[in-house]
C-alpha cells in the first residue's frame, strides 16, 4: 500500500486526566500516516486521485484542538475516524499522539499512542 507521511504536526488542546490540563492545556505532537492507492495520482498528477495534506492537516487539528478528552488514546481514535469520514480513498491510517510534558515526575521524552485503524 502507498503511503503519505505527514510528521510532527503541533497543536496545542486541552486534553488529560487532570484538572490542570483540562485548564491550562499543553503541546501535543501528531505523527499520521495515510494509506491509499497512490497510482493513479502518479499517472494523471491530478489531486483528485491523492488526498490533499492541508485538508488533512485541518482535520487532525480540529480534534486536536477540539472537544477535551481524557485520553489521548481517544484522541488517536478520533482523528482515524475524521480522516475516514473525510477522506473516500482512504484505505487504512496510523496516527500516532505524542504528549511531550504530561504531568509525571521523572525525566523523559514524551508518552504517546500508536493505533492503525483499517477502512470497515
Amino acid at each position: 500500500m502507498d503511503k503519505i507521511y505527514m510528521n510532527q504536526l503541533q497543536f496545542y488542546g486541552y486534553h488529560g486526566l487532570f484538572p490542570e490540563e483540562n485548564k491550562l492545556g499543553q503541546r501535543f505532537i501528531v505523527d499520521a500516516v495515510l494509506e491509499l492507492d497512490l497510482h493513479k495520482a502518479g499517472e494523471s498528477d491530478d489531486m483528485m486521485q491523492s488526498i490533499h495534506y492541508g485538508q488533512a492537516f485541518e482535520v487532525i487539528k480540529d480534534v486536536v484542538e477540539g472537544r477535551a478528552k481524557n485520553l489521548i488514546e481517544a484522541v488517536a481514535d478520533e482523528i482515524a475516524k475524521q480522516l475516514f469520514a473525510a477522506f473516500s480513498l482512504l484505505e487504512a491510517c496510523t496516527v500516532k499522539v505524542i504528549k511531550p510534558n504530561p504531568p509525571i515526575a521523572g525525566h523523559y521524552e514524551s508518552v504517546a499512542v500508536e493505533i492503525r485503524r483499517e477502512r470497515l
